[in-house]
């Protein structure tokens, strides 16, 4: 069974940083991108970040270089390091996994249960 374990949210300032992870446990016959979502209440889930098997990234024009994601193929984790945060990225973050599971043949899309990111004074 394919499960996202999320890390790293909480409550910082404006301008500051934090580093959220995601680890996936299961067995898989391949894995194609990763990355982070985000919501906040009454919008859709929209793309933070994403990066390709062969670690090309793909971001947010708001978060264009404030944020850096990253993934360890061999571990199977994708972090998100966010720099200069803003009262405007408040939001729960997901991590997503766009995967085959072993034994088969087919793609889905798995999901973290989401970690809350809070950028106040």
């Amino acid at each position: 069974q394919v499960q996202l374990v999320e890390s790293g949210g909480g409550l910082v300032q404006p301008g500051g940083s934090l580093r959220l992870s995601c680890a996936a446990s299961g067995m898989f016959s391949s894995i194609n991108i990763m990355g982070w979502y985000r919501q906040t209440p009454g919008k859709q889930r929209e793309l933070v970040a994403d990066v390709s098997r062969g670690g090309l990234t793909n971001y947010a024009d708001s978060v264009k270089g404030r944020f850096t994601i990253s993934r360890d193929n061999t571990k199977i984790t994708v972090s998100l390091q966010m720099n200069d945060l803003k009262p405007e990225d408040t939001a729960v973050y997901y991590c997503n996994l766009q995967a085959t599971p072993y034994p088969g043949s087919r793609q889905y899309n798995y999901w973290g249960q989401g970690t809350q990111v809070t950028v106040s004074s």
